[in-house]
């Protein structure tokens, strides 16, 4: 709800932006404007016709963009003479533009109120060589920050692409190899079986060596795990045993199965008790079958459940399928970008130190995983593949604390000002945009009204995230 007040040109000179205009000028923006009151509430929304500019004189206003369909606060201010509305109504091609933003009166403002073909007229005769200058700035600035904001967003994709590809292919590819190796070990078990049918065994026997095979199955899941040097160890124990008890052809093949499986000589000893000596070869050559179908069973399963979990945390990290603003699990998130960057950190120490009873906060999930992923990159291209990437969460009053610290060399000190800058980089020319801090900035601070901050020294440079632990302005 709003009201029309008088225009006093004595009070629109006190304002930076019409402190230097002349009074005649002053009175045609009287004579053609207006001052508006308004109440709490919206004053213009995104989308709708642009029809006029506005100019605050007093009070306190907020401006918001729509993002995924919910409306994101950008700025709140009660400076006076800040403007908003059809500012840009008078550049070439700005006929029938809409409002791109929303403003809304958070107490009692008064608006000097100006429509947008008269704020046309006004800067194409006053000022019409700062006309062409600003169109130029205007659109030229526009064209460069959206082919550096997409080849920002593109570098990140494909590197992570890369990295996530390269993390399936190796369960994929083990999968595959698994699932041959198993059909050539089932074709091996039928033929073995076709022969034990023909031989000269009883059903009491056959009993036998199933109970056997039941029990040796059972035992691959209580496998213990061993180090190379024992492992080595009991699988010449279990060569040397297999060939005293005849076993000459195939014992070096079949020792490394039965080891793995979790099989030992005094296993192999009762083996030997239960079916004796005319049955035991036979008997061990269909174990080490049974054995090692049950161990590729386990890999294929190991490789098709880490490809799960690599789709399951891609899912997580892009938030697909998700609403663009949940309560989460600032971890979870955590953990989805270390997934996703699995490949770059490589030999780099991974150290968390996590506060589990933090409760989940509001958020914007895929965006908050573009602020880790840009900090993380940035700390394990410092260490240059050696160092200890620890991920620190805390409480700090009434926000969640975030901290990501790297042992790399630190930055600069005449620089460490400068590095939340749009297109300020200390990267090489062609590797870094500039924008991937400013893009985290606007982020945390616009978009989750929350802190972003840095603190660096040789060996300990340490990003702070901090992050409201409610959405009250959304709740209200």
């Amino acid at each position: 709800m709003s009201s029309q007040l008088a225009c006093n040109p004595d009070e629109l000179r006190t304002l930076f932006l019409f402190e230097k205009l002349t009074d005649e000028q002053l009175a045609w923006l009287c004579e053609r404007g207006h001052i508006e009151l308004h109440e709490p509430g919206y004053v213009i929304r995104e989308g709708d016709p642009a029809t006029c500019l506005y100019v605050l004189m007093d009070g306190t206003i907020a401006l918001s963009r729509l993002v995924g369909g919910d409306e994101v606060e950008t700025t709140r201010t009660d400076q006076r003479g800040v403007y908003a509305g059809a500012w840009a109504a008078f550049l070439e091609g700005a006929a029938n533009r809409a409002y791109n933003a929303s403003v809304r009166a958070v107490t009692q403002v008064r608006l000097f109120t100006l429509a947008a073909d008269d704020f046309t007229e006004l800067m194409r005769l006053w000022f019409p060589m700062a006309l062409h200058l600003l169109e130029g700035i205007f659109y030229g600035t526009q064209r460069t920050q959206r082919a550096v904001g997409d080849r920002e967003r593109l570098l990140a994709l494909g590197s992570l692409s890369a990295g996530l590809t390269h993390e399936l292919n190796n369960p994929a590819a083990a999968a595959v190899r698994a699932t041959s190796d198993l059909r050539s070990r089932v074709a091996g078990m039928r033929q073995k079986l076709a022969k034990i049918a023909g031989g000269a065994w009883d059903r009491t026997q056959l009993e036998t060596l199933i109970g056997i095979q039941e029990r040796a199955a059972e035992q691959v899941t209580k496998a213990p795990e061993l180090s190379p040097l024992e492992a080595s160890d009991r699988e010449d124990e279990m060569s040397d045993w297999l060939a005293d008890h005849g076993i000459t052809y195939g014992a070096v093949r079949m020792a490394p199965t039965f080891v793995q499986a979790g099989l030992d000589v005094a296993w192999l000893d009762q083996v030997y008790e239960l079916v004796g000596d005319d049955m035991f070869e036979g008997a061990v050559g269909w174990l080490n079958y049974t054995l090692e179908t049950e161990l590729l069973m386990n890999e294929i399963e190991d490789s098709t459940n880490r490809i799960s979990t690599l789709v399951t945390a891609a899912k997580q990290y892009s938030q697909m399928d998700r609403a663009p603003h949940q309560v989460l699990d600032v971890h979870e998130l955590l953990d989805s970008t270390l997934v996703m960057l699995s490949r770059k950190i490589g030999d780099v120490r991974v150290v968390k130190e996590y506060d589990r009873t933090l409760p989940q906060i509001p958020v914007y999930g895929a965006e908050l995983n573009q602020v880790w992923t840009n900090i993380i990159d940035n700390a394990l291209q410092a260490m240059d593949g050696s160092g200890t990437l620890t991920l620190r969460t805390s409480r700090a009053d009434d926000k969640v604390l975030v901290e990501v610290a790297d042992t790399g060399p630190g930055i600069p000190a005449e620089v460490v000002g400068r590095i939340f800058e749009p297109f300020f980089t200390t990267k090489p020319v062609g590797q870094g945009t500039g924008l991937g801090l400013d893009i985290s900035w606007r982020i945390v601070v616009n978009k989750h009204h929350g802190d972003l901050s840095v603190e660096s020294e040789p060996g300990n440079t340490r990003f702070r995230v901090s992050l409201p632990l409610h959405d009250e302005e959304r709740a209200t």
